[in-house]
């Protein structure tokens, strides 16, 4: 076929070749009309749950100075673990049980305890946290019982080594003394009143030192003596915890949402679809008047 045929066949087709290109343009203008419905969604958009829980503990006693001290002998070490269990649904309160037995039977102190309580009437289910203070000497007897309770999801150790810092307490604290006994024995001597009344107020300051450093190498002894085991113990929901029945307005405000869907695509295509009915009918009728 030449070169003026084709042109000649081109000419006499040229309806359905707008007619091709009109349906390509409607086709790329609603698909960028779908895609630009769903710009800036995000997982909250479509209901996303997410939910954490985490379990930390802290000792409550900083070290001042530098705990690294080779030449003692004689170490002070403080030790804390934390426990994360899981218990099958409907035995928390059986859990629980044993956890304070334990703490009875060990002699160790439940300083703090923490009980919550998610779900509603059948798919109820508990999670607890505790705060234990036990004797160092039954640490790992305690930790181990504690264990057989539930499904261990996850455990952690820590032991600092607080010699250093102990020490330099220690230092500090004679250091202080002995400056009180000077200024006791310049009271004792002094003469002058105003000597003895700036002496008083000096006296009364290093007591006030003295009793500090005091109170933080006993916290030391404390925490050295019992160490903390954190606990949680979560119960495990149920599969259907979460299922929530949807509601009839719900309902309702996606039907209405999908009908403003449905009028906002018939909207954008209607002039297209007129469009190619025209060329339709002119290209039947130009085939009949040369027929």
């Amino acid at each position: 076929m030449g070169l003026k045929e084709q042109w000649t066949k081109i000419k006499e087709n040229w309806l359905m070749i707008v007619l091709v290109l009109l349906i390509l343009g409607a086709f790329l203008v609603v698909s960028k009309a779908v895609d630009s419905s769903f710009v800036g969604k995000t997982s909250s958009d479509y209901g996303g749950v997410f939910m954490e829980k985490a379990l930390s503990g802290y000792d409550g006693v900083s070290y001042p100075g530098d705990s690294f001290a080779p030449g003692v002998t004689e170490r002070k070490l403080v030790k804390s673990a934390n426990l994360n269990s899981e218990i099958k649904q409907g035995e928390f309160l059986t859990a629980e049980t044993k956890l304070k037995a334990i703490v009875t039977s060990s002699g160790a102190y439940l300083l703090d305890e923490n009980v919550q309580k998610y779900g509603e009437e059948d798919e109820v289910y508990h999670a607890g946290y505790y705060n234990l203070k036990v004797d160092t000497k039954k640490y790992a007897a305690v930790v181990s019982q504690l264990k057989e309770i539930g499904t261990i999801i996850s455990f952690s150790e820590n032991t600092q080594d607080v010699t250093g810092s102990y020490t330099n307490l220690k230092v500090e604290l004679q250091a202080e003394q002995e400056r009180l006994a000077r200024y006791e024995q310049m009271f004792s001597e002094a003469t002058d009143v105003s000597d003895k009344i700036t002496l008083n107020d000096r006296i009364f300051d290093e007591q006030r030192t003295i009793k500090y450093l005091q109170e933080r190498l006993q916290n030391i002894d404390t925490e050295v003596e019992y160490s903390s085991i954190y606990v949680s113990l979560q119960e495990k929901p149920s599969p259907y915890a979460n299922v929530e029945v949807i509601s009839f307005s719900a309902l309702v405000m996606a039907f209405v949402g999908s009908l403003n869907g449905l009028f906002e695509l018939l909207v954008v295509i209607l002039p297209y679809g007129v469009a190619i009915v025209i060329i339709l009918v002119v290209y039947k009728v130009a085939r009949r008047k040369k027929k």
